[in-house]
């Protein structure tokens, strides 16, 4: 993994010289390199060009791509009982649509200028952030993986100063560094998943942080919570990283708009009454708002990883070959 710095972003500093890639010439590496040239040439297009190249290709991956075809299929079949037969089938496609635009969406969030990124993201709940930062406390950005996240949390670079990320360390060195580099334009810190000490410092030096718990987890703060009314494996870390640091809890999700023209932002106020003395039931209040906010735009959450593993005995395995 990429060394990281006390700050990885120096106001003083291009992205570049903080994260550089000149390093990573050995041929294990190559084919990020084909990743890196088609989103730093993706970001040169018209942004509806962009959008448009990213969709093909999503479709074209979808075929070719079993593993995540499998889990989006199952995924939705689950989350989505009231749809029929076709209906499913036409989620999923689109689902395979965002993805693809979400490779494209690298290259608008991370290559795009701040003035020219404005003007295709619309923010709504600007005064929630700004009035929580004006108290002096950390703020936890509760958001989750939607496929446009790259843009999503790029234009925190706009709305807020002294802002960071959590992000989870990639296999591959030279793109665990590329999306640091990437990150860095918006990110003052960007903090491992497993770095909590980090986490908290943060939060208790007035920082915002993007915090994104919807994966999977089985840790020890883990509990057996519906999502969708599927009962899922689900982080219960946040009730409790906001006691002890007390920092306030501000909902921020984000989506393409349906004629693919932008993107609209929506940041909540701080959520009333939170934490409480039960992480078990602020988790399920965060998860319902997830819910309410994934089925403005279904199509537009990442469904290709497998959300309901890691459940104990007893429970089916929604994705072998015989479920």
């Amino acid at each position: 993994m990429a060394e990281q710095t006390e700050n990885p972003k120096d106001n003083s500093c291009a992205p570049e010289a903080v994260y550089s890639l000149r390093a990573y010439w050995k041929p294990r590496y190559w084919p990020v390199w084909l990743v890196w040239a088609w989103i730093a040439l993706m970001a040169r297009l018209p942004f509806p060009w962009q959008i448009k190249i990213g969709k093909r290709l999503g479709r074209a991956l979808m075929p070719v791509l079993t593993r995540q075809r499998t889990a989006a299929q199952r995924n939705l079949a689950i989350c989505f009982p009231e749809l029929d037969a076709q209906q499913h089938r036409e989620l999923v496609i689109k689902q395979f649509e965002s993805y693809g635009a979400s490779l494209a969406e690298m290259g608008v969030g991370w290559h795009t200028p701040l003035a020219k990124l404005k003007k295709i993201v619309h923010v709504e709940g600007k005064e929630h952030l700004d009035a929580a930062m004006a108290d002096g406390k950390g703020v936890i950005l509760f958001t989750a993986h939607f496929t446009c996240l790259e843009v999503g949390v790029a234009i925190l670079e706009d709305l807020c100063s002294n802002c960071g990320c959590m992000y989870r360390p990639q296999r591959n060195e030279m793109f665990d560094t590329m999306i640091l580099r990437g990150r860095s334009r918006f990110a003052k810190r960007q903090i491992d998943k497993n770095n909590v000490r980090m986490l908290l410092q943060s939060l208790r030096s007035a920082m915002a942080i993007a915090y994104l718990p919807d994966h999977t987890y089985t840790g020890s703060h883990s509990e057996l919570l519906p999502f969708f009314g599927e009962p899922t494996v689900t982080n219960t870390a946040t009730s409790k990283i906001a006691r002890l640091s007390g920092a306030k809890v501000l909902p921020y999700f984000f989506r393409r708009n349906a004629d693919d023209s932008g993107y609209r932002v929506d940041i909540g106020p701080p959520l009333d009454g939170f934490p409480t003395e039960d992480p078990v039931a602020d988790t399920a209040r965060l998860v319902g708002l997830l819910e309410d906010y994934i089925r403005l735009a279904p199509e537009q959450y990442l469904w290709t990883y497998r959300k309901f593993k890691g459940r104990p005995a007893g429970y089916t395995d929604v994705y072998s070959p015989s479920a």
